[in-house]
């Protein structure tokens, strides 16, 4: 199975580059998360036609928080995804994201802009980096995808 990752988008709603993203790099995925700072719910339209599981970030507006949780856990494959977006610093973001979640087999995050892709003590921390970009850390924008099977693998797709 494989699921989407995508994280602040900062946008308004789904423009026409966002529209193909999800019918190219996500056009084989089965569902698709949203780590938060969507700004406005209408971005989640892009993905109509996939299951979306989203958490607000600290930058979505009044409305877009009071519909989604700040985190979540999903059960899919046989696996256990944690998903957040983050607060505060960029230094220190996993150890807190990672605080807020028992049990679980991925964490999904977003928030610092910057990919991540790496096991710590038995579980991948996943960050798909910012579909927006960065013009604090000069990073690019890119997105991910997580593969389940035998277990979990994350890859992230620069865009």
């Amino acid at each position: 199975m494989k699921i989407g990752v995508i994280s602040d988008t900062h946008m308004q709603h789904a423009d026409e580059a966002l529209i193909r993203t999800a019918k190219t790099v996500f056009g084989e995925v089965q569902m698709v998360l949203h780590a938060g700072d969507l700004t406005r719910l209408a971005v989640l339209d892009a993905f109509w036609d996939k299951e979306v599981v989203a958490v607000c970030g600290n930058m979505d507006r009044f409305d877009v928080a009071n519909r989604l949780k700040d985190r979540e856990v999903i059960e899919v494959g046989g696996f256990r995804i944690g998903l957040t977006h983050g607060w505060g610093s960029g230094k220190g973001l996993e150890e807190r994201v990672r605080t807020r979640f028992d049990r679980v087999d991925v964490i999904v995050y977003g928030h610092s802009h910057l990919p991540t892709n790496h096991i710590q003590e038995g579980i991948l921390m996943f960050n798909p980096g910012a579909y927006s970009g960065s013009l604090f850390f000069r990073s690019g924008r890119s997105v991910g995808i997580l593969e389940l099977g035998e277990g979990v693998t994350g890859k992230i797709i620069p865009l």
